[in-house]
């Protein structure tokens, strides 16, 4: 498999050693599988000619090499802050394929959204208004679509949340009767304003709804999106006319964190969003998605040493690098984001024997820093490696700063059987991306590029006011 091929590589390689212990890694081939899979999904059950915007959550994995390579595999950004929006520039990817959401935008936020021509949803009516002086204020429009008005013509909505309850998540339930996101259509008179608002405001021509997240059955989501149809629908017979003709649905599909299967499928997705809102597909939206962990989750992996083993009361614990600093969710709530860890050898080979139940734990200085807890594995030893698993979004990309740990480097690899056949030296390759030859003993060669170096200490103390050290003993 490719991360063995991967961990074996970076051990040989001295990406991860006594002095660096604790890297990421990233599957690029997964990566790209993952975004031909979304495409290929969407468009078997959309008719032909369909417009459809596959715009990755940037949260998932704000890094801008990998949105360089979304982009790259033809998806944009759906973006949530200014930072975001920097991050989505910086990676290429084109105002047009790009939304903003979030549901506190600032007036420059979204001034400077409709300047560059890039897609907004709004989220509430404090927020409208804002939009309504924007669009008054930089031109007449031209009475439908309100191009002129906006610039650059970007689409306009207002995010709808059809309260359809949430999943075994309370935290990432945003359909809930009382989530934060959207307008809420099943409180009293709401679904009439949001239809009046369309009707007043004739530059409004997309509607959008998120329902889907981790813990979300895929039936409750498609319910979601089924109002959220239905509503387009009354918007335009009230209007006479098709004035929303696209509709962003969001992304939320759940990961499966108990094995390699990814599961569900964008395929299975699709196919049940086509059966339960065949109109959604008619050709007649324009559609929008917005899948973030689903895209990358898979493809990553965190690969921690172990520094030392002890018992504690008769269980093994191995003590690594890898904690609450790149898997805070996993260390705060691990009944709803348990993690996979897989063992392996100083050497970089998967580690094997019998099964013993341990804990595995991070550097962190809390008793609560474990990332599994009783779990049968090959006992881990002083050196061996803890790989975890599925940490590809959400994960080491979105560092916390705990004890000033440093945040790992991040590189991206790719397993590429030819180098094996013709043979290499451990040069290195195109771009300067370090190559391993033979590196899983089986022929086949690894690559890496570097996507995020690690931190250094001197970063942290210059993040930490290094520069400012004496402001609050001489500056007040």
């Amino acid at each position: 498999m490719r991360r063995d091929a991967a961990v074996r590589a970076a051990v040989a390689q001295g990406l991860v050693g006594p002095e660096t212990p604790i890297v990421a890694l990233l599957d690029v081939a997964g990566i790209r599988e993952s975004a031909a899979l979304l495409r290929e999904a969407f468009a078997a059950v959309a008719a032909p000619g369909t417009p459809v915007l596959h715009a990755f959550a940037v949260k998932a994995a704000p890094l801008v090499p990998v949105l360089r390579l979304l982009r790259d595999a033809g998806l944009g950004a759906e973006v949530a802050s200014a930072g975001e929006l920097a991050l989505s520039r910086a990676a290429g990817i084109p105002a047009a394929d790009t939304v903003l959401d979030s549901p506190a935008k600032t007036p420059g936020e979204l001034r400077q959204a409709l300047a560059l021509g890039i897609a907004v949803n709004a989220d509430n009516a404090q927020e409208l208004a804002r939009l309504d002086a924007l669009v008054a204020a930089s031109g007449p429009g031209d009475g439908t679509a309100g191009a002129t008005a906006r610039g650059a013509g970007a689409p306009l909505g207002i995010r709808v949340n059809p309260q359809i309850g949430g999943g075994t998540i309370e935290a990432l339930s945003t359909a809930t009767a009382t989530s934060k996101f959207g307008v809420a259509l099943r409180d009293e008179g709401a679904r009439a304003w949001v239809v009046r608002a369309y009707l007043e405001r004739p530059w409004l021509t997309r509607l959008h709804t998120h329902s889907g997240s981790q813990g979300v059955p895929l039936e409750l989501i498609a319910q979601g999106l089924a109002a959220t149809y239905e509503l387009a629908e009354e918007i335009n017979a009230r209007a006479g006319r098709q004035q929303i003709d696209s509709i962003d649905i969001g992304g939320g599909l759940p990961v499966n964190f108990s094995s390699d299967e990814q599961t569900p499928t964008y395929t299975e997705y699709a196919r049940l969003l086509a059966d339960r809102v065949p109109g959604l597909f008619d050709g007649r939206y324009g559609l929008v998605t917005e899948f973030g962990r689903s895209l990358l989750a898979k493809h990553g992996t965190v690969l921690a040493r172990v520094e030392y083993t002890k018992t504690s009361g008769g269980r093994p614990i191995a003590v690594t690098h890898a904690g609450v600093q790149i898997a805070a969710r996993t260390v705060y709530a691990p009944e709803s984001w348990p993690l996979r860890i897989a063992g392996y050898d100083a050497g970089g080979r998967p580690r094997t024997g019998d099964e013993v139940v341990q804990d595995v734990a991070g550097p962190a200085c809390f008793a609560g820093d474990l990332l599994a807890r009783d779990r049968a594995m090959p006992l881990l030893r002083p050196g061996d490696y803890a790989a975890v698993l599925d940490t590809g979004a959400y994960y080491f990309a979105h560092h916390y700063a705990y004890n000033s740990l440093p945040r790992p480097a991040v590189f991206g690899f790719a397993v590429d059987e030819a180098y094996g056949a013709q043979g290499t030296d451990g040069a290195d390759g195109p771009d300067g991306a370090a190559i391993a030859d033979g590196a899983d003993g089986a022929g086949a060669d690894v690559r890496f590029a570097v996507v995020r170096p690690a931190q250094t200490t001197e970063e942290i103390v210059a993040e930490s006011g290094g520069a400012h050290a004496a402001s609050l003993v001489r500056g007040l």
